[in-house]
């Protein structure tokens, strides 16, 4: 059974801490009750979180919690259901979780607590989804919606990647080229180009060509160098809070592709808001989850203010409009939604209609970039050839 620490005050007011062994979060609260103490916060002690060898690949998470969805709707005990789909299961990581989660369940714990202890294959939010599940007697749909949840996820992520996979490769090839023509082609070059430098006949663009082929060839070393350290210290400085913050503040204010990485984003926050809203998960619950599932610490940080306006009895959509990163027809179908009480059903459909407009930007994007980034190839190659040709079609004339 899992543990809970818990802030809380006895009856003459006064502060305590604690944790209580409890099947869920509600019982806890029960038992703090029976205590006499009225909770403040009451949260699972991290101490019972097991950190697993691994992760697991989002799409054989889907098809797990399809699996089980399916299994305990025809019927199948939740136990027997786990023990068959960790026997089948042909991740060694998956297998070991769910002989793990399996044995808990026997011996009392709730799906959703023994899920909880495996943060690395279960996310934060199948979890959650899971207890309200379970505890509204909706698990089989619960199950159901995570799958198909995170079967959307790995889309979004697949297309994504297909669509930068071209014009990064083309950037690659592109270096390597340009790299193999300056070491071992344009060096052979030299000694033609010795009788011409004597005479001052040999071309400004040709100088510079062959100047900066000695200066690859003598110091590749330092740019190397240059690059490993600029890509480490780039990466330490991101994963401080301040760097961090930056670097999702210039990702959405870039030109053209900025617009893609916040919609992207307030989709995927949309996208995860509304299913747990639609799968009993409350709100301010959900916010919490919600904010750091859209990947980028401005939108978290816009999100989170707005928990607070929820706290203090206001609505969610004046916040977001005022933080200025929510799009104005977001910004209105929410504020329309919560008048109506529909706030679960118009978020899924804001983020079912953000991604399929951020998509087509983002074909659109790399559809223009990638004859830009032929011409520039194309170009850098043409400026080699004619720095190299010009000379010796002038020695060519002279003769």
């Amino acid at each position: 059974m899992p543990e809970f620490a818990y802030i809380a005050r006895d009856m003459s007011g006064k502060k305590t801490t604690g944790t209580v062994a409890a099947g869920n979060q509600r019982e806890a609260i029960a038992l703090l009750d029976a205590k006499s103490l009225f909770p403040i916060e009451v949260t699972v002690n991290k101490a019972t979180v097991v950190r697993s060898s691994g992760r697991v690949r989002g799409l054989t998470m889907a098809v797990f919690y399809s699996q089980l969805a399916a299994l305990l709707r025809s019927g199948v005990p939740m136990l027997r259901g786990l023990t068959v789909l960790g026997k089948q299961s042909t991740n060694k990581t998956l297998t070991n979780v769910l002989e793990d989660v399996r044995g808990r369940v026997e011996e009392g714990e709730s799906l959703g607590a023994a899920m909880g202890r495996f943060p690395k294959v279960f996310s934060e939010m199948a979890v959650n989804m899971v207890k309200a599940g379970a505890e509204g007697g909706f698990l089989e749909d619960a199950l159901e919606r995570v799958a198909t949840f995170t079967e959307q996820q790995e889309d979004l992520k697949g297309r994504t990647l297909g669509a930068l996979a071209y014009p990064a490769f083309l950037a690659s090839v592109g270096t390597v080229v340009l790299t193999v023509l300056m070491v071992f082609f344009v060096p052979k070059f030299e000694p033609l180009f010795a009788n011409l430098r004597r005479k001052g006949q040999l071309p400004a663009m040709t100088e510079w060509l062959l100047a900066f082929s000695r200066m690859l060839q003598a110091y590749w070393w330092v740019g190397l160098l240059v690059i490993v350290v600029g890509l480490f210290a780039l990466v330490r400085y991101i994963s401080t809070e301040r760097g961090r913050r930056n670097f999702d503040l210039v990702k959405i204010k870039l030109p053209m592709i900025g617009k893609i990485f916040l919609n992207l984003a307030v989709a995927r926050f949309c996208r995860v808001f509304g299913t747990l809203l639609v799968n009993g998960v409350p709100i301010l619950r959900s916010l919490e989850i919600s904010r750091e599932s859209a990947g980028n610490v401005i939108l978290t940080e816009a999100i989170a203010k707005a928990s607070e306006n929820i706290t203090a009895g206001e609505r969610l959509a004046v916040p977001l409009g005022a933080s200025g990163h929510f799009p104005p027809t977001v910004v209105e179908m929410v504020s329309i939604a919560e008048e109506s009480n529909t706030l679960d059903h118009v978020l899924v459909q804001i983020a079912d209609g953000l991604e399929k407009r951020t998509f087509r930007q983002l074909d659109l994007f790399v559809k223009l970039l990638e004859p830009v980034m032929l011409l520039g190839l194309a170009a850098v190659v043409m400026f080699v050839v004619l720095a190299l040709m010009v000379p010796v079609l002038n020695s060519a004339n002279s003769i």
